[in-house]
């Protein structure tokens, strides 16, 4: 695969997906011969998810929604994530349902999308106000970081996401490997939605905030995006990175007009990374990954 970064390369400076040292026990050299006979690829991918097959990312995303999915148990209240994985979650966990293996479940969605597609595949779907918690939620993400600092937006619903998110008892980050990052906003901009009356104001102050803030436009439609609240959407690029994502998260939501912009620190219980091999995908936590990564980049430096 072009385009892949080791991880001597990374700790020399490239700005991408690093991992530093961790304190987790896990022993990850035992792991690395079982890796690489099986054909996983253990360096983290700087490349876009376009030079990557449209079958590998399939079944990566599928094997991310089986692990989610068999996390939640009967009686549970589900927050249902956005994205094309938390999608493929939503299905499973209907096939599921149906088959009778779990029982009084019942969904949260973060927008109409997942609703509408929880209401397909038979998940019964309530309104968050119904509820006075979450049991768990899944939730995909644009980036990660290693301290399960995540950046969304892309699909314009992360307003109602990160409120389900917080409220989760669990909140249950699913990427592949290619969506962790050293820092984030390496690859993607920092979403921000924003009341319509103060677009111009607002994109004043972001610029204050070292940020380069675009109107975010329609597809298929002229103007701009329009969000299931009735708002703008704008895309903040930080060419000097985001050094501290909770404190700019913050800096942002206090930008007045601003409804919420797509940082979310300090909610994510865990994130699940999925390895594409040769012929299967390893899910792992993101630590477990970093260890063997690490693990794997002393024994070929011996």
């Amino acid at each position: 695969m072009q385009g892949v970064i080791s991880f001597k390369q990374l700790t020399a400076g490239d700005k991408y997906p690093f991992f530093p040292r961790s304190n987790h026990s896990i022993n990850g050299s035992k792991f690395c011969g079982f890796f690489k006979r099986r054909g996983f690829n253990l360096s983290i991918s700087a490349i876009s998810q376009n030079d990557i097959t449209h079958e590998a990312q399939d079944a990566s995303k599928r094997a991310l929604a089986k692990k989610a999915v068999g996390l939640v148990k009967s009686g549970m209240v589900v927050g249902l994530g956005t994205g094309s994985t938390a999608s493929l979650a939503i299905e499973e966990l209907g096939r599921l349902i149906s088959q009778g293996k779990l029982k009084d479940v019942v969904a949260v969605g973060a927008n109409y999308q997942s609703r509408v597609l929880a209401r397909q595949f038979g998940v019964k779907t309530v309104d968050l106000n119904d509820v006075n918690n979450v049991d768990i939620a899944f939730d995909g993400a644009d980036e990660v970081d290693l301290n399960k600092n995540i950046l969304k937006g892309g699909g314009a619903a992360h307003t109602m996401q990160k409120v389900l998110d917080s409220m989760a008892k669990e909140c249950i980050i699913l990427v592949d490997q290619s969506k962790v990052v050293l820092q984030l906003g390496s690859t993607f901009p920092v979403p921000v939605e924003v009341l319509p009356p103060a677009i111009s104001p607002v994109l004043r102050r972001l610029v204050t905030l070292g940020g380069v803030p675009e109107i975010r436009s329609a597809l298929r439609k002229d103007g701009p995006v329009i969000t299931d609240l009735g708002n703008m959407m704008v895309d903040v690029s930080f060419p000097n990175g985001i050094q501290n994502p909770a404190e700019l998260e913050k800096s942002i939501n206090i930008i007045p007009g601003v409804i919420e912009n797509g940082i979310v620190s300090g909610v994510a219980s865990s994130v699940v990374v999925a390895i594409q091999g040769r012929d299967d995908v390893m899910v792992i936590s993101l630590e477990e990954f970093a260890k063997i990564l690490r693990d794997q980049t002393k024994a070929d430096s011996t």
